[in-house]
């Protein structure tokens, strides 16, 4: 799914992260969104890599990179570690600076990256998401329904870890074989890889923990920092059909976090990347080379 690409395992001050790497250009990092890895992006990474050096890589806790146990605070699964990886990651790869582009929890980790380390990241794209401390602030019976995850993963270890443990086959492939669309959206191969490395009891802790982290100590971060803007360009795109893009103004909740703040809604579901890949190709591409 990634020719041409290069696989690299890279230490980081917390963990290790699995990555491939291809392409030729300006520095360009993609982060994945629950419950996948990498592969998330293999409909648009490799034609990213006709304009940038694309890095393609696995949170903690997913896909194959390094699992930690989790803490009592969460702190090993917050956004700041898990951001710190990827600067590292980055900085191992000889990139001082980079562009970056984040799915679901992998935007949510990019969220946390430039408000931590402002000075490394050059634009910002973010798909499917409005910030987590805002999330939590609308909270009502249909935000639960539709997310009913966000409250089922933050419950005290072990409960949920036991629950999606007795069948974890049919709790990851239920997010990727429904719909009468959906072999080829999220093909065969793709799916296999999600169930292979989410299916593992150390990745369904870790999944928990990255949840468990977004409703604790996250929060803390978000609420310390809320003034500090994010000052680089963002790019936002959004599923019209989602839960967020139906019930709020996503660029108007982004500009009470962001200076400058352009995108639209997509005609599509939460899985941009893979239901809609020439049109988000075509946005990323167009926003990042953008003088």
């Amino acid at each position: 799914m990634f020719e041409g690409f290069e696989p690299h395992q890279i230490e980081t001050g917390g963990t290790t992260i699995n990555l491939v790497k291809g392409g030729e250009g300006p520095p360009l990092l993609l982060l994945h969104g629950y419950p996948q890895s990498h592969v998330m992006w293999h409909k648009v990474a490799p034609r990213l890599a006709d304009d940038f050096t694309v890095v393609v890589s696995d949170l903690r806790g997913y896909g194959d990179s390094g699992k930690p146990s989790g803490d009592p605070e969460h702190m090993n699964y917050s956004k700041r570690a898990m951001a710190q990886d990827q600067v590292d990651v980055m900085q191992h790869l000889g990139f001082e600076s980079f562009f970056l582009v984040g799915h679901d929890r992998g935007a949510r980790v990019s969220h946390r990256l430039v408000k931590d380390h402002p000075q490394r990241v050059q634009k910002l794209a973010v798909l499917d998401i409005i910030p987590t401390r805002r999330m939590f602030q609308i909270v009502n019976k249909e935000m639960a329904t539709n997310t009913y995850h966000w409250f089922f993963l933050i419950q005290p270890y072990d409960f949920p870890e036991r629950m999606i443990g007795a069948a974890p086959d049919y709790f990851i492939r239920g997010r990727f074989e429904r719909g009468p669309n959906a072999a080829e959206v999220f093909p065969p191969d793709a799916v296999a890889e999600y169930v292979r490395c989410a299916c593992d009891p150390a990745a369904i802790h870790a999944m928990c923990e990255d949840y468990r982290a977004g409703a604790s100590i996250d929060l803390v971060h978000d609420d310390a920092d809320f003034n500090q803007k994010v000052g680089c360009p963002l790019l936002v795109l959004w599923s019209a059909t989602g839960y967020v893009g139906r019930t709020q103004d996503v660029l108007q909740v982004w500009q009470d976090y962001a200076t400058d703040v352009r995108g639209h809604s997509m005609p599509c579901g939460h899985h941009i990347a893979e239901e809609m890949p020439d049109e988000t190709h075509a946005a990323l591409k167009a926003f990042l080379l953008e003088s």
